[in-house]
């Protein structure tokens, strides 16, 4: 189904679902031999949401051959370089004194439980009011502490999220550490822009903000055709590509600069090298060899 300015989601649906296969990606990750993320929780979240295909995924009831499991591989990898890029964001930014940090979209993100903060750190995140219930609800189940201050702000991104992160006792003059992953994609354009502007006028001087540019719009949507004819297979029949918004687009790190702050933007392909791996160069990386994982600081 198409996006409308009104759609709604839970983890199980639409926007949603992608938290939970991006989550399933974590699970599978974490148990690599030499694996690049630690994510305890993944697995549990992914079971406590429910969807067949990724919990059969993340239990190793599905067997995929051929072309299917050099994908799923592929996605993995991908999550995981994707996942410590902005782990080590958010360590490093609490090694530079920040105590305030905000996890946009946060879906089934667990960094707020599974991250080493310095002593002193509050965390919000925000996501949809049920994207957030049942998070909170599944750790709470689980017997997840956080390791930070977590402080959940249930809230769509087209509200006055704002007002409501400042109500949730966030202080808009402490530099903070921001982080929007894989979030710009499912915005239109507009938005993107609006976001950024947000974030800007809610940043200190010396705040820091973590992000992607998929520069190369259309063979991204294709990937996200050929993942979900692959799900479909499975039973899963969410179409990617519906969710992603079209449009021309402000060049990330160009917007920022423009705004105040001193970027800083590395190819995904250098991205996977710093930590001792290989993006394939294949027609099935294409779409994401264009990607930059982009870090920021306000000035």
């Amino acid at each position: 189904m198409a996006r409308s300015d009104t759609d709604s989601w839970d983890l199980a649906s639409s926007v949603g679902a992608t938290a939970t296969m991006v989550a399933a990606a974590r699970a599978i990750a974490s148990t690599e031999p030499q694996p690049l993320i630690n994510d305890p929780y993944a697995a549990r979240l992914v079971r406590a949401v429910g969807v067949d295909f990724f919990t059969k995924l993340v239990d190793g009831e599905i067997t995929l051959d051929g072309e299917e499991a050099d994908a799923s591989r592929l996605m993995v990898g991908v999550m995981a370089v994707r996942t410590r890029f902005f782990d080590d964001f958010f360590v490093i930014a609490g090694e530079a004194g920040i105590r305030q940090a905000v996890i946009l979209a946060s879906g089934l993100d667990a960094r707020a439980y599974r991250l080493p903060w310095p002593d002193g750190t509050v965390v919000y995140e925000i996501d949809q009011p049920e994207v957030i219930g049942a998070k909170t609800a599944a750790m709470v189940d689980i017997g997840a502490t956080p390791t930070a201050q977590r402080r959940a702000v249930a809230v769509d991104l087209r509200d006055d999220w704002p007002a409501a992160l400042r109500s949730a006792g966030f202080d808009p003059a402490a530099p903070t550490a921001w982080s929007a992953e894989g979030l710009l994609a499912y915005l239109p354009p507009e938005a993107q822009d609006r976001l950024f502007d947000n974030i800007t006028s809610l940043s200190g001087t010396g705040s820091r903000l973590a992000t992607e540019d998929h520069l190369d719009g259309a063979r991204f949507r294709n990937r996200g055709n050929a993942m979900s004819e692959r799900w479909r297979a499975h039973g899963l029949d969410i179409n990617l590509s519906d969710l992603w918004y079209d449009g021309d687009r402000n060049r990330v790190d160009g917007y920022l600069t423009q705004h105040g702050w001193q970027v800083t933007t590395r190819p995904r392909a250098d991205v996977f090298a710093d930590y001792g791996r290989t993006l394939p160069d294949t027609d099935e990386t294409a779409p994401i060899r264009d990607s930059l994982s982009v870090t920021a600081i306000r000035q």
